[in-house]
């Protein structure tokens, strides 16, 4: 990947010129709308899906509140297991550390587990640095390597690109990468996954270090958990000699009953599927493995200390806010500015990275507050709440209240409300377009109504209603 998400413009900015692309728009619409509904469908199924839902956030809640003596459970179980494991402050610290124990064995080569975690810390490129190559072993996340692309959505990351822009990337791109693709390949799928699959059948045999992140980590045994659908994970997991997984500091569940849940809860949110076709456990070092755990923070406490905003590390990364909301289907992923787009990006990503930028600022606005998310999250995460909550810290946030506190003052006394509308119908031709300075956001995205030459009060008082 050439470039990194950092120095992005604002939401706005980058989602007005998202919405002209037609193609982007008929490709997002497609994918969540079928995503969408199979996941209606099998939700449909379980009579006491909101009792898992509960469930699934009253464990995520309990965890988070123990966080710091679940996370030395399961560096005793790891350790006990013959993993070790390490602990990363931030994205630099868990770049150097995982870097450093690549370059250890003297391999230049890692295949890697679709993994949120190590696209967050821009893994791939510090191991570039290196001189290190990753390569990307899930369908959607070799596509976005090979077409030097973003990824746009948590479980699809190339759901932005139609299959016949995947067969001209792998026609043009795949031979740099390794096994070159078919002359004669066509655009249906089967093709496109037999050609990714000869390209990274010898990557798997012959690289012998690899790097993965986990859905969830059991505290009571050292147990991580991987599911995905295609089995390069569960080829990436078990035949490299060394294993490095870079996982998140708010993955854990306490106990390996938990799972239960979850193994109902993410697949049907996700996927829409009752189950992953591939489930993998692993504890410690296992076949002779050397197994290496990096827990990485990078702002996962800060977050943990806003009683708001906390909730976003309920986040099992299901997609499904994604694929009900309105603005992200429109927008797209890459308007975000962020590894996590849509809804859960909108208020995860300010809350890791902090609110310096006007990219992270925006963030919090880019949705309709419509609560689409909040009915299809799995683990009950009230993105609206917490998008609200992020705007009372915004830098502008002050001016709005100041507004809003002069507004509920004229609003107060009948007597005020009638001599401010006099004074508006008064100067009604003297009122601007847009509002000057700060204020001009405001005005950008609404239109100021004309000012009637009489207000309703005075209307109703010349009238025989106000005189019965």
């Amino acid at each position: 990947m050439s470039g990194t998400f950092l120095g992005m413009p604002s939401f706005p900015r980058n989602a007005a010129a998202a919405v002209q692309d037609s193609q982007l728009r008929f490709n997002l619409r497609k994918a969540t709308h079928t995503i969408r509904d199979r996941r209606l469908s099998v939700v449909g199924e379980l009579p006491d899906w909101a009792e898992l839902r509960q469930a699934g956030k009253a464990i995520k809640d309990h965890t988070l509140r123990h966080l710091d003596t679940y996370l030395l459970q399961m560096e005793e179980a790891v350790t006990r297991a013959g993993g070790k494991v390490h602990w990363a402050a931030d994205a630099a610290e868990a770049n150097r550390i995982v870097t450093g124990l690549v370059k250890a064995t003297g391999e230049t080569s890692v295949v890697k587990v679709k993994s949120m975690a190590t696209q967050e810390i821009e893994l791939n490129e510090a191991l570039a640095e290196e001189g290190i190559t990753a390569y990307e072993t899930d369908l959607a996340e070799l596509i976005v390597q090979l077409g030097d692309d973003f990824p746009s959505h948590i479980l699809v990351p190339a759901i932005h690109r139609n299959r016949s822009e995947i067969r001209e990337i792998f026609l043009s791109k795949m031979a740099e990468w390794g096994k070159p693709a078919p002359a004669s390949l066509t655009d249906e799928p089967r093709a496109l996954a037999e050609a990714a699959r000869l390209h990274l059948r010898e990557r798997f045999l012959s690289t012998k270090v690899a790097v993965s992140g986990a859905n969830f980590m059991i505290a009571e045994t050292g147990t991580l958990v991987v599911l995905e659908s295609e089995g390069n994970g569960r080829m990436c997991l078990t035949l490299p000699e060394t294993l490095i997984s870079v996982v998140g500091i708010e993955k854990l569940l306490p106990r390996w009953q938990d799972l239960e849940v979850f193994l109902q809860l993410l697949p049907r949110s996700s996927t829409g599927e009752r189950m992953n076709p591939y489930t993998s456990s692993w504890t410690g070092a296992t076949e002779g493995q050397e197994f290496h755990l990096v827990l990485v923070d990078n702002g996962r406490t800060q977050v943990l200390a806003d009683e708001v905003g906390r909730q976003a590390l309920r986040c099992i990364r299901c997609s499904a806010c994604l694929n009900v909301c309105p603005v992200y289907e429109r927008a797209g992923g890459h308007a975000y500015g962020s590894v996590y787009p849509g809804p859960i990006g909108a208020i995860l990503t300010p809350q890791l990275r902090g609110m310096g930028s006007e990219l992270d600022r925006s963030l919090p606005y880019a949705s309709s507050l419509c609560g689409a998310c909040f009915d299809a999250c799995p683990v009950a995460i009230d993105i609206p709440e917490v998008l609200v909550h992020l705007r009372s810290r915004a830098r502008h946030a002050r001016a709005e209240r100041l507004g809003m506190r002069a507004a509920g003052w004229v609003f107060g006394k009948p007597g005020r409300l009638a001599r401010a509308q006099r004074m508006g119908s008064r100067f009604r031709r003297l009122v601007p377009r847009r509002l000057p300075g700060p204020l001009g956001g405001w005005t950008d995205t609404r239109e100021i109504p004309d000012i009637p030459a009489q207000s309703f009060r005075d209307w109703w008082e010349q009238t025989d209603g106000g005189r019965r």
